[in-house]
């Protein structure tokens, strides 16, 4: 079952709820993004109300591992979104966080009063302009979609640079070099 502290108790024992999105996107630069009317700062990190959010999910619990997907929309005049789009972001990390308001209006941003409702990796993004309005569409799944998944792996030196430009383990796959490999009891 899951807890809450005693100040976020109190916002869900009132008759009228409150609240605010935060949302983390961990790619090639790091974007925090919230729904609140200003800029609010949660575990250090300052999350932009002008950020461009458009849209979100709303948080779906579950009490079984299933293949959750989460969706943020996020507008991109300034085409910083479709750079990073460019630049693949396909499996960066995706956070979203809901921080209640308590009744003077002061969001409740301490970490242990904000709570985590979505925590995947971007699987499928797309980008759509209608002439009026550019967006980035992020579609996020968790982590047990991996189980599904299949996943071709080159192996080859350029392959493997993909993955991790410091393993050197294919540097030598196509030399023409000679190895001799022991094999068995002496």
């Amino acid at each position: 079952m899951r807890t809450f502290s005693s100040a976020v108790q109190t916002v869900l024992n009132s008759d009228t709820i409150n609240y605010l999105y935060l949302i983390k996107l961990s790619f090639n630069t790091t974007y925090y993004l919230t729904s609140y009317n200003t800029n609010v700062t949660y575990d250090g990190n300052v999350y932009t109300a002008s950020s461009g959010l458009f849209e979100f999910d709303s948080p779906d619990f579950s009490s079984i591992v299933d293949r959750e997907a989460y969706r943020v929309v996020v507008t991109d005049n300034s085409n910083a979104f479709k750079a990073e789009l460019e630049a693949n972001v396909v499996g960066k990390d995706m956070q979203v966080w809901v921080a209640l308001i308590d009744a003077n209006g002061n969001p409740l941003l301490s970490t242990s009063d904000v709570i985590s409702i979505y925590k995947g990796v971007v699987d499928s993004p797309t980008i759509t302009n209608d002439y009026e309005k550019k967006l980035v569409n992020l579609e996020g799944s968790s982590p047990i979609v991996d189980l599904d998944g299949v996943n071709s792996f080159i192996t080859s030196k350029d392959g493997m640079d993909q993955v991790s430009a410091t393993d050197t383990s294919f540097d030598e796959v196509f030399d023409n070099k000679q190895v001799t490999l022991k094999w068995g009891k002496k």
